[in-house]
């Protein structure tokens, strides 16, 4: 069982949302199943990523606005916070070891610093079954998403994967359990630098218990 359900342990049900399968609530943005978006921030604005259904992964990606050279660093992440998980009360580091955002709302507790962004290697390695067929991936949607922002998709690393549940046994093996989200569960984050934020629906079935849903998300702006 992945120590983070203890670190973190839920503490209430999710909160209550009036999205749908058809559709966002209202002020909400979508995104749709495995694809994603970019999302401009400015310090203290919070984006809050929420899963609309259950059971569904999205990957995040940040980099510093007019700078794509410093991005999100989940070693200095983990370095940092001395920890391999992040809750509320975390900060996510750059790669130029200045704190890129505050986790300041989460309720689930549980998510991955350890692996990369699914690609289309991810599919023809691990997914067989795909037999090499293209395949949607976070990969390539942060590329999509963060290109016109002057990312280089080789600078791309280690995503923080919200609401993926990924644990070590006693050998050091990983295992990837179904996202313990229910419909209504968020994490949010408040912008400590002006970013551009990478956002996905994953597009990796076996990281989503076997079906790959949408995503929902929101900006709150502070007053400048």
């Amino acid at each position: 069982m992945n120590p983070a359900r203890t670190r973190f342990p839920r503490n209430a049900a999710a909160p209550t949302y009036a999205g749908t399968a058809s559709g966002s609530a209202p002020g909400w943005s979508r995104i749709a199943p495995q694809t994603g978006v970019a999302v401009e921030l400015e310090p203290g604005d919070r984006l809050t990523v929420l899963d609309p259904l259950g059971e569904q992964v999205s990957d995040l990606y940040l980099v510093a606005a007019g700078d794509p050279a410093e991005v999100f660093s989940a070693g200095r992440t983990t370095d940092f916070g001395n920890s391999i998980y992040v809750s509320t009360g975390s900060q996510l580091w750059s790669n130029r070891s200045r704190v890129m955002a505050d986790v300041v709302d989460d309720t689930v507790g549980v998510h991955d610093l350890t692996l990369t962004p699914c690609s289309q290697a991810t599919f023809d390695l691990l997914y067989p079954e795909f037999g090499g067929a293209p395949h949607p991936s976070c990969f390539a949607n942060l590329c999509g998403a963060l290109t016109p922002f002057g990312v280089d998709p080789d600078t791309i690393g280690s995503t923080l994967n919200v609401f993926m549940d990924v644990w070590t046994d006693a050998r050091g093996e990983l295992h990837i359990d179904p996202p313990p989200t229910h419909p209504g569960d968020r994490f949010t984050i408040e912008a400590r630098m002006p970013v551009v934020v990478g956002v996905t629906a994953c597009s990796a079935e076996k990281s989503n218990n076997g079906t790959c849903t949408p995503i929902d998300w929101l900006v709150e702006r502070a007053e400048h």
